[in-house]
Parts: C-alpha cells; sequence; structure tokens
C-alpha cells in the first residue's frame, strides 16, 4: 500500500432548484447512511444538473479532503458554517489524504470499489452560487483545494468508515495539488507540460490542455 486514507462519509445530490438563482442542479448533497454503489458512471442515487461539464466516466465521482474544509473556514470566517462535508458538491469525503498525498493516476482501493484519480477539480458558477460570493471560484483556484475526479475502474460498493488506499501510483511526481498550481497559468515548463500530454491517467482533456499550452510556450505566444 503506497497511501492511505479512510472514507469520512459519500454523499449524493437530486437535480433541484437554487434558492437563491433558481437554476437546476444536484450540486447540493447530503450525506448516505449505509452501503451506496459506485459504478462508472457515479455513485448511485447521485445526479448531475448539467452533463455537459459534470459527470461522464471521466468525472464519474467528486472525492475532497475532510482537511481541506479547515481553510475555507478560515478564509471566509464570516461565513464559516458554509464549509463542512457537502459543501463542495464532493461525493466522497476523504479523511487522511489531500491534494499533496493524492496524484493524478493514483489506483484507489475504496469499499469493493477499484477507482483511479482522473483530473483536478475547476470551480463553476454554480460554486460560486452555492457559496454566496465569487470570490469562492479565485479561492479555489489560488489555493489548490480543489479536491479531485475519479473514473471507476471495477464497480463496487462504498460505505462510511471504509478504508481507502493507494494502490498504484504510475506518477509519484505528479500529486493534485501540481496539476491545481499549473492550471493557474502561473507554472510550467516546458517539460512538465510535455509530460502532461501523455501522463498516464490523466483525462484526454487534461492532456489536450497541456499540449496546447506547450504550443503556446514553444511557440512564444
Amino acid at each position: 500500500m503506497i497511501a492511505s486514507g479512510k472514507l469520512a462519509a459519500v454523499h449524493t445530490g437530486k437535480i433541484a432548484r437554487l434558492a437563491s438563482d433558481g437554476r437546476r442542479t444536484a450540486f447540493v448533497k447530503t450525506a448516505v447512511a449505509g452501503p451506496v454503489g459506485i459504478h462508472p458512471l457515479g455513485v448511485e442515487g447521485d445526479q448531475q444538473g448539467n452533463l455537459r461539464v459534470h459527470g461522464g466516466p471521466e468525472k464519474a465521482v467528486y472525492a475532497y479532503p475532510l482537511s481541506g474544509y479547515a481553510g475555507w473556514r478560515a478564509e471566509f470566517p464570516e461565513i464559516a458554517d458554509r464549509f463542512g462535508p457537502g459543501a463542495m458538491g464532493e461525493n466522497l469525503v476523504v479523511d487522511g489524504l489531500d491534494e499533496s498525498s493524492v496524484h493524478i493516476g493514483d489506483t484507489i482501493r475504496v469499499g469493493t470499489a477499484l477507482v483511479q484519480v482522473a483530473q483536478i477539480r475547476e470551480p463553476c458558477a454554480t460554486f460560486t452560487a452555492v457559496i454566496g460570493t465569487a470570490k469562492a471560484a479565485r479561492a479555489m483556484t489560488k489555493s489548490g483545494r480543489c479536491g479531485w475526479y475519479l473514473r471507476v475502474l471495477e464497480p463496487g460498493i462504498v460505505t462510511a468508515g471504509d478504508d481507502h488506499d493507494v494502490i498504484e501510483r504510475p506518477n509519484p511526481g505528479w500529486p493534485v495539488a501540481r496539476l491545481a498550481a499549473m492550471a493557474t497559468g502561473k507554472t510550467g515548463t516546458v517539460e512538465a507540460l510535455a509530460e502532461l500530454t501523455v501522463l498516464p491517467g490523466l483525462t484526454p482533456d487534461w492532456q489536450e490542455w497541456a499540449a496546447a499550452a506547450l504550443a503556446r510556450q514553444r511557440g512564444g505566444v
């Protein structure tokens, strides 16, 4: 075993209208008691309101570290009560691991399911609408407190309290935090971008993003 954590909670959500602006979304999620199925398109009982940017096999499950909420509460003390498990629209809350200790391409055994870290999460308009301030999106980008999306390699059953074990790590030089920092556009050497274009486990969309950024750097654009 390479790294280990615990599944602190499992969340699912149904499509509903936000009280703040009326948009239809399944961002708001609640904890599920007992075993829950995970399959290649997500967590059983969970929905996505905008399938163009959410869900699908490369964003089947969204995980967030339990330790991450403290940073949000410290940065936004006036709305600290909004930051706790479920606040990010996450399916899995992971205790003991975070963006620095989880890597792109990591294969993870959680419950009886086998999942793989596929990409970082980027903030969206629904996230800022739920939290109540556009500053939240900038804070996620700047801080790297983004969590990570998982693809499902083997369907299975998960329950809060299950082990969350990293069993394979093809990219030891690529913690989630490193990709999150590069996504801001402030970092990223030609060599690092070239690595990303073929990085095992990284989604094709992010490989293409890296290829475009690499072309710009090489072309001086």
